[in-house]
């Protein structure tokens, strides 16, 4: 059995080719770019292990938080974070539980949710804690539209504050930037957090320089053809896109969650604008170029992150347009940093319970719990590889709920397809007039027609409402 085991071939390579990458640049770091990591034709980022050697494929394996030889979530959680911390099998590890926004509305409006992440990262910086932050920004050249990049002050941070719903790597940022002797933090979706921790565990030049990690609750990652699907059909092609934002707020909205997706075409000085939901594949829950790593994500909450942050969708909160965040401190500094706004008047903040946070997220462990649970299932009876997950395989969920996981896993893989064709073809409607039976099949079996007929009488109350303020469109 131990020879087997020696003989058993690196799990880097089933990751990447079953589709199951998510383009981090971990492996890239750690091999020195002997594994590179490059844009493929489906618009986001993977490693290519082609042609490296057994030793090199370990190294990449020992980092990949996709692969069977790193350790998971708990494990890393339990190296980096104090023993006492209580831990909440939805949550991980936790010290503070909040909910809590910017008090300058001006700011929050020009924030995605509360505005505490860009707050947090800005606060690390002006009062020393680091030299510089890792993030994501929009490029300022070239195909891409958004990067990992290094930003030195509080100002050149909050620049590029907003959520990127994009494929990025931190590939080229992180060994450009390892040796060099300043101290950094970085922010990223929990998966890319888990990759930076499993890189400090192997590299202590790394470990020495990165001293926060900030997380981001997600969703799933985005293929750059989300942006650029719904940016065609407000009339920008993909060749002309220059510019997006995935979250425009404005007071009049009458919920958090009414924003706008933007896109502006070269030269253009405004963008064309339209909430996302009415534009085929916008919805979040239709999956349109999810990434398949997502999947197989079983960490909601980031739980190797020193602080992390997400959308606070509790129904006391919905319905004010300014947003707010919760948030989950998981050291003393970080919780320091938070309280010390909140004394000083310039964030407002409120305790909530763990149950609460999951009830802010009951989507995504839907996804990441009941629905891993069926696809790991669903891949073991077909005898393909799986990773070794936190979450047990099994049919744990309702008929309904198994025919939308399914659903929702084919409708993913088909946007890309369907969208490169229309590409190539020059056409959009090559997408759009065959991606809208599959979305409005994926909406009958999520909502069944009472629920539909109760969506639709909410909306037009909500129109209703937005008529007497005069707002209404």
């Amino acid at each position: 059995m131990a020879s087997e085991t020696a003989e058993a071939a690196p799990t880097i390579l089933d990751v990447v080719a079953r589709r199951m990458c998510v383009g981090c640049g971990a492996c890239a770091v750690r091999t020195g770019g002997a594994v590179p990591v490059t844009i493929g034709r489906r618009g986001y980022y993977e490693a290519d292990p082609q042609g490296a050697d057994r030793a090199t494929l370990a190294a990449a394996c020992r980092v990949c938080p996709f692969a069977n030889e790193s350790p998971d979530e708990d494990e890393v959680a339990s190296e980096v974070f104090a023993s006492t911390l209580p831990v909440d099998g939805r949550v991980g590890r936790y010290l503070g539980t909040y909910a809590g926004r910017l008090a300058d509305d001006d700011a929050v409006y020009r924030s995605s949710s509360g505005g505490l992440t860009s707050w947090f990262l800005a606060e690390l910086l002006s009062r020393g804690e680091v030299d510089r932050v890792i993030h994501v920004g929009p490029t300022s050249s070239g195909p891409r539209l958004f990067e990992y990049r290094v930003a030195s002050t509080a100002e050149e941070l909050l620049a590029s504050r907003k959520s990127a719903y994009y494929s990025t790597t931190f590939a080229d940022v992180v060994r450009g930037l390892r040796g060099d002797g300043r101290r950094y933090a970085m922010v990223g979706v929990p998966c890319f957090v888990q990759a930076m921790r499993l890189l400090t565990r192997e590299d202590e030049t790394l470990r020495d320089q990165v001293r926060f990690l900030v997380g981001i609750v997600c969703g799933h990652m985005k293929a750059s053809g989300f942006a650029e699907s719904l940016a065609w059909q407000q009339g920008v092609a993909p060749e002309d896109l220059a510019k997006v934002d995935f979250r425009i707020k404005s007071p009049h909205d009458a919920s958090a969650k009414r924003y706008r997706f933007g896109a502006w075409g070269t030269g253009a000085d405004s963008p064309v604008a339209q909430m996302p939901g009415r534009l085929v594949g916008g919805q979040w829950g239709h999956a349109a170029f999810q990434l398949n790593a997502c999947n197989f994500c079983d960490d909601v909450y980031a739980e190797t992150a020193d602080v992390v942050f997400g959308d606070a969708w509790l129904p006391r909160h919905e319905a004010d347009p300014r947003g707010m965040n919760v948030v989950i401190t998981r050291t003393d500094a970080a919780d320091r940093i938070l309280r010390a706004g909140a004394t000083a008047g310039r964030v407002r903040l409120e305790d909530v319970t763990v149950d609460e946070l999951a009830q802010a997220q009951a989507g995504n462990y839907r996804h990441r719990r009941e629905g891993l649970a069926v696809r790991l299932a669903d891949d073991i009876a077909e005898g393909a590889w799986v990773p070794r997950k936190r979450v047990e395989p099994g049919y744990r969920v309702s008929r309904r709920r198994l025919r939308l996981v399914r659903e929702r896993r084919r409708l993913a893989e088909l946007s890309f397809t369907l969208f490169e064709e229309a590409k190539v073809a020059g056409d959009l409607r090559v997408y759009v007039d065959r991606m809208r039976p599959l979305v409005r099949r994926h909406d009958r079996i999520s909502r069944p027609l009472s629920r539909r007929l109760r969506s639709r009488a909410t909306a037009e109350a909500w129109r209703l409402v937005r008529s007497i303020r005069g707002v209404g469109r």
